[in-house]
């Protein structure tokens, strides 16, 4: 495949899909074949399962997961997340066969942060990242992203950016989920030596075009 996956990764809060959407208009804007998708595609059938039996987003319908979503197995959550995109992926795929740029609002990428989250264990930790890997990368036969972007907001400053927002899933209703996979995201930005980028500089939140300008300087190496 000509194409190049690029994948925007990052904490709550972290604008991931206003960087996204700004980073396809500002490609296009130079003359680049750019698409733009974001996981889970709750527009979709797997998505909607997802989003609604797994998540319980207000708008969608209550989990069915009585236990709450933070509470599932992360084996069990991770195959919901990756049959959403292997439902989707042959649309992508027609992207990359004609040299397009693709743009994700989170991969893979979210299910190991998230779910690895979940475990405490660091050994064992390390272990559900290669088992995900080999479930989304060799099983199921997903592309690799040829870039990974990590948008770092730290976690006091996501709480302090969501207070007014009323539609929350069961991921973004737990405090205690949202900082451990902060912590985990670090983790992993380092140890498969992702693109990270702070969204705080000086105890100051970053302006947005500041920190597309940032995002642009990495893609353009590619």
């Amino acid at each position: 495949m000509a194409g190049k996956i690029i994948v925007i990764e990052g904490t709550d809060c972290s604008g991931k899909e206003t960087q996204t959407r700004l980073l396809e208009k500002r490609l296009k804007d130079l003359g680049k074949k750019c698409i733009r998708f974001g996981f889970p595609m709750y527009e979709t059938a797997t998505g909607k399962i997802v989003g609604g039996c797994y998540l319980g987003k207000p708008e969608i319908c209550d989990s069915f997961f009585t236990e709450g979503a933070v509470n599932v197995d992360p084996h069990v959550a991770c195959l919901y997340y990756a049959a959403d995109r292997k439902y989707n992926m042959g649309n992508i795929v027609k992207y990359l066969e004609d040299d397009y740029y693709v743009l994700l609002d989170r991969y893979t990428t979210s299910n190991l942060a998230h779910q690895g989250s979940k475990i405490k264990d660091k050994d064992e930790r390390f272990n559900m990242y290669q088992w995900i890997d080999k479930l989304e990368y060799w099983l199921l036969q997903l592309p690799k992203p040829d870039k990974t972007i990590f948008l770092h907001m730290p976690y006091e400053y996501s709480v302090e950016l969501k207070k007014n927002r009323t539609l929350l899933d069961e991921h973004e209703k737990s405090p205690e989920h949202l900082k451990l996979a902060e912590e985990t995201y670090i983790e992993l930005s380092e140890l498969y030596n992702w693109d990270r980028i702070e969204c705080v500089k000086d105890e100051t939140i970053r302006t947005i075009e500041d920190i597309n300008d940032e995002i642009f300087k990495i893609i353009e190496e590619l």
